[in-house]
């Protein structure tokens, strides 16, 4: 099985020789969260959508607990996606997760990526001395033990919250059974990688040009979360847009797309 296969990988958009722009989902979803932004590059960019392993329509025999129990794992299956496609220094847009799964993969093979686009990053969510990640240590472990106990109940409540726009239901609906798609037991350990993680430490060594995305109001990543990514990655640039939620590529695809055409135009 190639590595493009094991993930469900598709390429579309500018001919072969265009620049490469390859799109990350984050916790609980697949490639097509990425439905209503990625169109909106193929006219230029090679355009290039997976499915992390446990996701979507990737591998399911592909996860490794041990390999994947670290976002280093997961950093080190994009790069071996980038080394198989061979499409040259890429545009990585990486959304919640996948932004530091991005950044990992970045440090570890700079010459892989010309840019990064980091929607929603947060390098630890868990608030600390001097840092506000947005969850007390508390909530993060209730959080884990209610999905422990009860998955899909948990997604039914969370995904909205997530979401935010409780006036367009049909958004929470989507990322509820986005969750609900979800290999459950897969779920869990992927929810205990992302959210008891901390890589802070991790940015100081990327070189590699990037983009911040920040909604104005994010549950999961607060503002303040996305200035200190900024200010701490080299050769960042901050974009704050007028959406609320933690899926501005659901909710506000054009403040998004916007966002990225002004960041990456010439």
């Amino acid at each position: 099985m190639t590595v493009a296969s094991r993930h469900s990988a598709t390429v579309s958009g500018a001919p072969e020789g265009a620049p490469a722009m390859v799109f990350a989902h984050g916790f609980g979803c697949d490639q097509s969260m990425w439905r209503l932004v990625a169109p909106a590059f193929e006219d230029t960019y090679r355009v290039v959508l997976f499915d992390h392993v446990g996701a979507g329509g990737s591998d399911l025999s592909a996860y490794d607990p041990d390999r994947h129990s670290s976002l280093d794992g997961y950093a080190a299956d994009v790069v071996e996606l980038l080394d198989e496609l061979a499409l040259g220094p890429v545009v990585f847009v990486g959304h919640s997760v996948s932004a530091m799964i991005g950044l990992l993969a970045a440090a570890r093979r700079p010459e892989l990526f010309d840019r990064l686009v980091l929607v929603g990053p947060s390098p630890r969510y868990i608030d600390d001395d001097g840092y506000r990640g947005g969850f007390s240590a508390d909530e993060i472990d209730e959080l884990l033990e209610t999905m422990d106990s009860n998955y899909l109940g948990w997604s039914e409540f969370i995904a909205p919250v997530i979401m935010g726009n409780p006036d367009r239901p049909k958004l929470g609906e989507e990322l509820t059974n986005a969750f609900c798609r979800t290999d459950p037991a897969i779920a869990k350990r992927f929810a205990r990688t992302t959210f008891l993680s901390d890589n802070r430490t991790d940015l100081a060594a990327v070189r590699t040009p990037s983009l911040v995305v920040q909604c104005r109001e994010d549950v999961i990543a607060p503002v303040e979360v996305g200035r200190y990514v900024h200010e701490h990655l080299a050769d960042s640039e901050f974009c704050l847009i007028d959406a609320v939620g933690h899926c501005p590529n659901l909710s506000a695809p054009e403040a998004l797309t916007t966002a990225m055409r002004e960041y990456l135009s010439p």
